[in-house]
């Protein structure tokens, strides 16, 4: 329960409704414990033929209350059966029960009404945490996370915990309240019939409990499963064009349906010892109910120490307490059940982010003069990619980095916008170290151009605006005509509006790539940092392109990772990388002539 607790404390905003939850749920025990009372004077109409009006019971002491009681309640039915009749003493009886069945109803309601508030409430809030801490969370997280497991957390995990909030309201006070009137009412009626109920309690208390204690670890693995069938049916749904260019399909299929067959192994074991809750809950009550039919025959028949219309009353309410019981059974294990979706959530709400911000960072509206990239080091696990590296970078300037696969080019272009942090050295901007910069102004200053145009099921216009919001529709024109974007926006079915569909696939590669430029052209930062930003750009696309970038480029800051010659060819500084080391740098004409490294690179056509 230490999960479900923590979790708990998203109820505090939301405690007018848990307090209106409860107030109506102690009237509906209240009620319920009325509407059963209720029927023993109704009992007594119909059966009872006494019709004599004898003298009126007089109160000796509390050892004789309930005889007293007995005997007042049977005397002024008899007085107004004689003054009113059978019929019309009938009546107003069954009309007052229909009234207190009325109000425990409408008690009901109003619980399970502002109850709906408060799961919704603590549903949206819980979503509304983990998506910021997703959002939020480095790139490293999500190298050693699955996908699906992330969306399994926000979805089912939290929709588990959010049922067993109305369940926890119910098992601490509407259930219990309504055993404890009932059992109050029992006991006022005949301690001695009680006595075996509160003997038989504990036992039945003892044996669900037993039932319900690998619940937990159940739903654990039942919750972690789901995570493994959504991350499959993820990569399944992003990488379909290669698992049918390979014939995969059965493969996949197979992983998902392996994994499938053991959610479905868990989602029984745990099912079916929660459907155990309520029967055994029930058989334990009616073994009840057996022996207290014994023994209350024997007091009514043998022993006349007890009105039968009272027996019969007093079967009714403890039968009133079978439903709460098996609700507090059931409860029980749902909040068993949600204790581990709980640990699931909090390991997501409680992990470190490694890259936050300093108290007080300072916010940097521009760019001066130098990015230094002093000594640096860096590892993704235990394998330096970059050892004691250092580079300066001019304002205007344009500097490429080229080198082999795995040479830390890309690595670079992490470290310099945080989606990293290095692990020695400093990265400084006009002298300030970037983990000085809070994290907005850093990237702020930065318009980024990957190797895969990553692109949103959104119109084109949205995902240019990504980068400046408020952009006007002459903005936007003039972004997409200096990315040679333009011309087919303009033929899309609702220009500048036309959605382009899930990751951009209703768009050629090209185009997707010509759009990832126009929305950093958008940005207008002053530094821009394009990872192999014209691969995807087919012959004609990367000629029109390339005059674009470059025009772009004149007035910036450019860090450039290509490997195409065309790309890097007039940069100020191209910097040739290998195991995480420069081993040369210089303009493309110097760099050809030392015959060395970078001549390699391009006489093996990796530049060409």
């Amino acid at each position: 329960m230490n999960y479900f607790r923590k979790i708990l404390r998203y109820v505090i905003p939301y405690k007018k409704y848990a307090y209106l939850n409860i107030f109506f749920n102690v009237l509906y025990a209240l009620f319920s414990t009325l509407s059963f009372l209720a029927l023993i004077p109704v009992l007594q109409v119909i059966f009872s033929d006494q019709r004599e009006v004898g003298q009126e019971p007089v109160y000796e002491s509390i050892t004789k209350l309930t005889t007293y009681i007995q005997d007042s309640l049977n005397y002024h039915l008899v007085k107004y059966i004689n003054e009113y009749g059978d019929f019309k003493v009938l009546l107003f009886m069954i009309g007052l029960i229909v009234t207190i069945f009325l109000l425990k109803n409408l008690s009901n309601y109003l619980a399970m009404y502002y109850s709906t508030f408060l799961r919704n409430g603590v549903l949206r809030d819980l979503r509304n945490d983990l998506y910021s801490k997703v959002i939020q969370f480095p790139l490293a997280f999500y190298s050693e996370k699955r996908k699906g497991d992330t969306i399994s957390r926000l979805s089912g995990d939290v929709d588990e915990v959010k049922n067993s909030v109305l369940s926890v309201l119910e098992m601490i006070v509407r259930e219990p309240l309504t055993i404890l009137f009932s059992l109050a009412t029992m006991l006022f009626i005949s301690p001695k019939l009680t006595l075996f109920v509160f003997l038989f309690l504990p036992i039945s208390g003892f044996l669900i409990s037993k039932v319900g204690k690998s619940l937990k670890r159940g739903s654990l693995k039942v919750q972690q499963e789901q995570g493994v069938f959504l991350s499959i049916l993820e990569e399944t749904m992003g990488g379909l064009r290669i698992i049918k260019a390979f014939h995969a399909e059965n493969l996949f299929q197979k992983k998902f349906e392996d994994s499938n067959q053991r959610f479905y192994r868990h989602s029984n074991k745990v099912m079916n010892r929660q459907n155990l809750a309520s029967p055994l809950s029930e058989l334990l009550g009616i073994i009840t109910i057996g022996i207290l039919l014994i023994y209350g025959g024997y007091l009514v028949f043998v022993d006349r120490t007890l009105d039968a219309s009272f027996f019969l009353g007093y079967i009714m309410l403890a039968y009133n307490i079978l439903t709460p019981a098996k609700a507090i059974a059931k409860a029980s294990y749902s909040v068993k059940r949600a204790d581990g979706s709980a640990q699931r959530i909090l390991e997501l709400l409680e992990a470190e982010n490694t890259i936050t911000d300093i108290e007080n960072p300072i916010q940097k509206e521009g760019f001066d003069g130098l990015i230094s990239i002093k000594n640096i080091s860096f590892k993704y696990e235990d394998q330096y990619v970059l050892k004691d590296f250092s580079l300066e970078i001019p304002k205007g300037k344009t500097v490429a980095l080229v080198g082999q696969s795995g040479s830390g080019k890309s690595t670079i272009a992490n470290l310099l916008t945080r989606f990293y942090d290095v692990n020695q050295g400093t990265i400084e901007i006009d002298g300030v170290d970037i983990k000085n910069i809070s994290k907005q102004s850093l990237r702020g200053l930065m318009g980024i151009v990957s190797q895969d145009s990553i692109l949103f099921n959104d119109t084109v216009a949205n995902n240019l605006k990504l980068g400046k919001p408020l952009a006007t529709d002459e903005e936007l024109k003039e972004a997409a005509e200096i990315s040679n974007s333009y011309e087919f926006i303009k033929d899309l079915p609702e220009g500048f509006e036309t959605n382009i569909g899930d990751s951009g696939n209703k768009l050629s590669g090209g185009q997707k790539q010509r759009l990832s430029i126009a929305r950093a052209v958008l940005k207008n930062p002053p530094i821009m940092i394009l990872d192999e930003a014209t691969s995807a750009l087919d012959t004609e696309s990367e000629r029109l392109v390339q005059d674009a970038l470059e025009k772009m480029m004149r007035n910036r800051t450019s860090i450039v990772i290509a490997h195409r010659l065309s790309t890097i060819q007039n940069a100020d500084n191209i910097v040739v990388l290998s195991k995480g080391k420069i081993v040369e740098q210089g303009k493309h004409q110097e760099l050809l002539e030392k015959k060395g490294v970078y001549y390699s690179l391009v006489e093996m056509q990796s530049l060409a």
